[in-house]
């Protein structure tokens, strides 16, 4: 979820406390049980999902009890684990641990590989079926157990829609074309300041919520495959094109929105999850359409926003933290996230395993079906300067227009490829 990725105060207020011991895997055992620490998201639901999960395996494992916070707040979240990880004193399991934070999380010896356990790998091809392999690090292996997901799609507000003669309920959305012509006419019509506002600044993360998941609709390929940058593909320069259109003809704002553009009604649109449900449910009359793509066509996939559950290498009782990953996400507690928090497990089948919640929530059936679809950030090295790179030179292209947006494009793909092929 978007929101996770930040917290607010500052890395001082960190107060951490070690996974049964200190910061080496000196007496850290695959088979040792005991007492371990866990760490979720500052996320209300999923902190009230946690606490009772954390209740319910407490009353059955006297012996090796959970001590569990939210993840202590600081500039972000990475910034936070990066510095536990560092001193030593990183808990057992972080449930909100970002993919495209493994791979730093990994060069830095602090995450363990799920494949060490005799059941690591079976575990997670059974769960997580052909998505797994999105989630493999260049060495193979696993260090991650990819847990939910919040599958991307274009939320619009019906109500400024049909203030702009639209029809609300078969929104012409489908193409870049059809997008345009509708985003025009919704600024033109002043039905709302902007036809979507996705964030203009430079953060790696925020290409994730405008970018990639039209990129990934277009093109069914993670931003890097093979070592090799995919964005400077026609089909990459399409995408960041109608992107580039939207801010030159000011339905896109190249200024920052304080607040929720879209649940202020300031905005039409916006890129979100299922997570979104839940927040604009009673102040937005929304649907919710697939990502665009150039002719119309479905889309080949879109950006998971996903959230995996990493297992960390100051954590003694290892044994113990591998029962928690997998009762955490086995499939009772997976419909208690999903009915806690409308965000999607990853879990293959995910509509057959639940019927009764998607029946009696129709609306979120859509984002389930997109979840067997999603496109993941790329696990290479540097994951977060190759997102930089890249973000670097699409804020300067197509947010604001400067240069040529090929050319731009071809020399960030340059120096994403030595950055992803940097071991």
């Amino acid at each position: 979820m978007k929101k996770a990725l930040l917290a607010l105060l500052p890395v001082a207020a960190l107060t951490l406390s070690a996974c049964g011991g200190g910061g080496s895997d000196s007496g850290s055992s695959n088979d040792s049980r005991g007492p371990i620490t866990i760490w979720y998201s500052n996320n209300a639901q999923e902190v009230a999902w946690g606490k009772k999960m954390v209740g319910q395996w407490n009353a059955a494992h006297p012996e090796e009890k959970i001590t569990a916070q939210e993840i202590p707040a600081g500039k972000s979240s990475e910034e936070v684990i990066g510095a536990a990880i560092t001193a030593g004193n990183a808990p057992c399991l972080i449930l909100n641990t970002a993919p495209a934070a493994v791979p730093g999380f990994q060069k830095q010896g602090g995450l363990v590989p799920l494949d060490d356990f005799p059941d690591g790998k079976k575990y997670l091809q059974t769960r997580v079926g052909d998505r797994l392999s999105q989630y493999a690090s260049p060495d193979g292996k696993y260090y991650q157990m990819p847990w939910k997901s919040n599958p991307v799609m274009i939320f619009y507000n019906k109500e400024l829609f049909k203030k702009a003669g639209l029809d609300p309920e078969r929104p012409e959305l489908a193409s870049y074309q059809d997008f345009l012509a509708t985003s025009r006419k919704l600024v033109a019509t002043k039905a709302a300041k902007a036809a979507i506002w996705p964030a203009p600044s430079s953060e790696f993360y925020q290409s994730w919520f405008d970018y990639y998941p039209m990129f990934a609709a277009q093109t069914g390929k993670q931003l890097v495959e093979g070592g090799k940058a995919q964005f400077a593909s026609a089909d990459g320069l399409k995408a960041a094109q109608l992107w580039k259109s939207m801010y030159a003809e000011h339905l896109a704002p190249n200024e920052k929105y304080n607040g929720d553009a879209f649940a202020d009604g300031k905005a039409a649109m916006a890129t979100v999850g299922p997570w979104a449900i839940s927040v604009y449910g009673d102040k937005v009359k929304w649907g919710a359409v697939p990502v665009p793509t150039s002719a119309g066509a479905a889309g080949k996939g879109t950006f998971s926003d996903e959230k995996s559950i990493g297992m960390y290498s100051s954590c003694k009782n290892r044994g113990t933290a591998w029962d928690v990953m997998k009762f955490a996400t086995g499939k009772d507690q997976d419909g208690k996230l999903l009915e806690a928090t409308g965000q999607m497990p990853m879990r293959a089948g995910l509509t057959s395993a639940y019927p009764s919640y998607f029946a009696s929530h129709p609306e979120y059936k859509v984002f389930a079906q997109q979840a067997e679809h999603t496109i993941e950030a790329p696990n290479v090295p540097n994951s977060v300067e190759v997102w930089q790179t890249f973000r670097d030179a699409y804020t300067k292209a197509v947010i604001f227009g400067k240069g040529d947006l090929a050319t731009a494009f071809k020399d960030a793909a340059a120096q994403v490829d030595k950055l992803a092929q940097d071991q």
